[in-house]
């Protein structure tokens, strides 16, 4: 079975669209040798529109697919499904072996079986027709939907060879769409190094400064009316589409968690860069990774995260040295990267001063996240205990929110020191000392003194 993993009806399908297709090839392949005498256009009307109608399912917001189109995304989908399927056609036109050019294709270092280029569909749909081959290629165009929407696009090759001698490649979320009905995430790896994250905490958990709560409710305006900006004739062709906000505060104070939140809210998916990842010593590589994700993003409409954005979009130094200048270059394509993204990006920093001015001059927004006040830090206290223990009565989370300041992740893990305590002893009670203990910790770990 082409399909174990989802139904009968979706592989009859297309069995009936590789039959199909197979031959058109056949047929394509006899007029090129003087064998047949095809006309596409009639066939297309006999035979095979509705042969392709599977593929319109993964097209529901784009009803006005042409057949073309479904035959690029078939021969694009087919190697992943029948690996075997392009060399028995032509081997049944050409017996005799030989060397086929006109077909195009080429061979990968895994895949042992043709891999279908821009050139197999220009024989496939114009034959050696030079017009009609040319009109081919806008198929594979940056304007089409195809690559605006990251389905399918050629693989470049290097300077000097023709451009549709590239490998057709159909991104693997469209193949999952396509065969399983789902939609799948980008696997975190040296070729994709972000990750997604989410959050089953709610806005009624975090507390925010007031100034800075009205911020994130800004955001949330662009958000949800910003369409209706780019939708004016007037305003809509002044102002880029993209959003730039600064999160700058101390760790822990909700920047992560406020981008998250953010995500939920308004059903986005939130992606946070690893910097690991994508910081490289060698030349050129730091853009080559961060450009993998903004291709991906911009496709999707996904809120980027930058954690720790001082190692990404720090300050650029005076060229002494050819480290200097690359670095500088970095921060140069940065700058444009960021400034060209059309969705929401978010950057945080623990000191808005660690950024390049040039960066901060293109943000929409600077949101301080502070450290919270004793009125905040006892709010956070509160929402952060657990709701099957009680607080002994000799406990006051009021004291301890006057006399240590913390930030509520840090608060967050005491009462989650404390917990485990707790019921390490089997009790259903939590007491001042363990919370204390739990402050201790804290405080250790980021050197500071416990009184």
């Amino acid at each position: 079975m082409l399909f174990p993993l989802h139904n009968k009806e979706l592989e009859t399908k297309f069995e009936k669209i590789f039959s199909s297709l197979r031959i058109l090839i056949t047929a394509r392949i006899e007029k090129h040798l003087q064998k047949g005498n095809l006309d596409i256009n009639q066939w297309v009307d006999k035979n095979l529109d509705n042969d392709f109608s599977a593929i319109n399912t993964v097209f529901i917001a784009k009803p006005d697919v042409g057949f073309f189109e479904k035959i690029i995304l078939t021969v694009a989908l087919i190697p992943h499904l029948q690996p075997n399927f392009f060399e028995p056609i032509i081997a049944e036109q050409l017996p005799n072996g030989g060397d086929f050019p006109e077909f195009g294709g080429i061979r990968a270092t895994n895949h042992r079986s043709l891999l279908p280029t821009g050139e197999t569909i220009q024989f496939i749909l114009a034959g050696t027709n030079i017009e009609d081959r040319l009109k081919v290629q806008q198929y594979f165009e940056e304007e089409h939907f195809f690559f605006k929407q990251g389905i399918l696009w050629l693989e470049p090759v290097k300077e000097g060879e023709p451009k549709m001698s590239g490998r057709i490649i159909l991104a693997q979320d469209w193949i999952d769409k396509i065969l399983f009905d789902k939609e799948t995430a980008p696997r975190f790896g040296l070729d994709f190094p972000a990750k997604k994250i989410v959050t089953n905490m709610e806005w009624n958990d975090v507390v925010l400064h007031p100034h800075t709560l009205q911020q994130v409710n800004d955001i949330g305006v662009w958000l949800k009316f910003n369409h209706l900006v780019q939708d004016d004739t007037n305003l809509g062709r002044k102002i880029k589409p993209g959003y730039r906000v600064l999160f700058y505060g101390p760790s822990g104070t909700g920047k992560t968690l406020t981008t998250a939140l953010l995500g939920r809210q308004f059903g986005k998916d939130v992606y946070r860069i690893d910097l690991s990842q994508i910081v490289s010593k060698f030349i050129g590589e730091t853009e080559k990774n961060l450009e993998t994700v903004f291709k991906k993003a911009e496709t999707k409409d996904w809120i980027l995260f930058f954690d720790e954005a001082d190692a990404l979009f720090g300050k650029r130094t005076n060229v002494s040295s050819a480290h200097d200048k690359y670095a500088n270059q970095e921060v140069s394509y940065l700058l444009q990267r960021v400034e060209d993204y059309p969705g929401l990006l978010i950057l945080a920093s623990n000191f808005k001063s660690n950024l390049d001015d040039a960066f901060l001059r293109r943000f929409h927004s600077l949101v301080h996240f502070p450290m919270p006040v004793a009125s905040e830090r006892l709010m956070l206290w509160k929402k952060s205990m657990p709701e099957n223990l009680t607080l002994h009565t000799s406990a006051s989370l009021e004291d301890l929110a006057k006399q240590y300041e913390m930030t509520g992740a840090s608060i967050l893990n005491a009462v989650h020191f404390a917990t485990l305590q707790c019921h390490a002893r089997n009790e259903a009670t939590i007491y001042q000392a363990d919370l204390l203990e739990g402050i201790k910790k804290e405080f250790f770990k980021e050197e500071r003194s416990f009184a």
